[in-house]
């Protein structure tokens, strides 16, 4: 409005309106009030900027199966918190430098490991290294050790902070656990739900690839997704993801099942080059024996995922849809 122009108050007189003070009239009487000077209508004010395009957060990842929709992509975790659970068993010449280098992960502030029942002094000298230690009195297995890690650094967990992220690492990576820090920024940052970490050829490696094979083609089969190395055991995670996936499969199937359950239920998952090494299962009578076992367990979690897949199945097809509302 020009200034001198003159409007009707509400009693219909017309009175003169008062000139706008300048800016620096109004920064003076600022000074002098302590307040902050505020914007008039008098003075325009510049209209916001558009956002700049930005390219999609994330690597481009696997669909999930059919059955789900993919989930949208989270916002970063800010300030967000890692725990690493280590299932151990008799694993006391490797399990201090596994955990002194773990210790060393970006994010890390709590390693725990899980004695499963261990002969030899593998919960006392992973203590000395630095470890939260907790143990079965006998051997579970190694899904309920992850299970036991996992309620473990739940109940360590702040309530008024984001849930720890899940880092589960073997006993027996030695100073290379530190090389699964590729895993946790994915996860962290919100691009993935699951981190799988691919491993380079092991040397003395003596299997023929049967089992990874048959792991392979049942988590293709079951969600379309084809994973490089189903049966690595180096894996980051959300809580959320987490306990999706439980009740883990029994024993060595634990990887296969978790893979399976969370592409069904929509999760993203995605494998991560990590430079590790550790013991590997040779040509030997024991490492037959470590494969066949091995062998049994991914059946019998395949198995059990496609019967429950069955079931749920003819369950949707003679259950009746809901009919229309009726208002009486």
């Amino acid at each position: 409005m020009a200034q001198g122009t003159q409007t009707p108050d509400d009693e219909g007189a017309a009175t003169p309106r008062p000139r706008a003070r300048s800016r620096a009239a109004r920064t003076r009487t600022a000074a002098t009030t302590g307040q902050e000077p505020t914007a008039t209508a008098a003075e325009p004010t510049a209209a916001p900027e558009a956002p700049e395009p930005t390219e999609p957060a994330g690597p481009q990842l696997p669909s999930p199966a059919p059955q789900q929709a993919p989930r949208a992509p989270r916002a970063p975790r800010a300030r967000q918190r890692v725990a690493v659970v280590i299932p151990a068993k008799d694993e006391s010449r490797r399990i201090a430098a596994t955990v002194r280098s773990a210790k060393a992960i970006p994010h890390v502030d709590l390693v725990l490991v899980v004695d499963d029942g261990s002969e030899d002094n593998t919960q006392h000298v992973a203590r000395e290294a630095g470890a939260v230690v907790v143990r079965h009195s006998h051997n579970r297995g190694k899904a309920a050790a992850m299970e036991t890690g996992a309620a473990v650094v739940a109940m360590r967990d702040a309530p008024d902070r984001l849930p720890r992220v899940l880092l589960f690492i073997d006993g027996d990576l030695g100073e290379t656990a530190v090389n699964t820090a590729p895993l946790v920024p994915p996860v962290v940052e919100g691009h993935t739900d699951l981190a799988i970490a691919l491993i380079p050829p092991q040397p003395g490696a003596g299997g023929r690839g049967i089992v990874v094979g048959a792991a392979r083609r049942a988590i293709q089969s079951m969600t379309g997704w084809t994973p490089t190395q189903p049966l690595s055991g180096m894996r980051c995670l959300t809580r959320e993801a987490f306990e999706a996936a439980t009740p883990l499969a029994r024993g060595w199937g634990v990887e296969t099942g978790m893979t399976i359950d969370l592409l069904r239920r929509g999760f993203r998952v995605v494998e991560v080059p990590c430079d590790l090494r550790h013991r590997a299962s040779g040509t030997d009578l024991k490492g037959q024996l470590h494969r066949a076992a091995q062998y049994r367990d991914v059946q019998l979690a395949v198995n059990a995922r496609r019967v429950r897949s069955a079931a749920g199945a003819v369950k949707r097809k003679v259950t009746p849809a809901p009919g229309p509302q009726t208002h009486r």
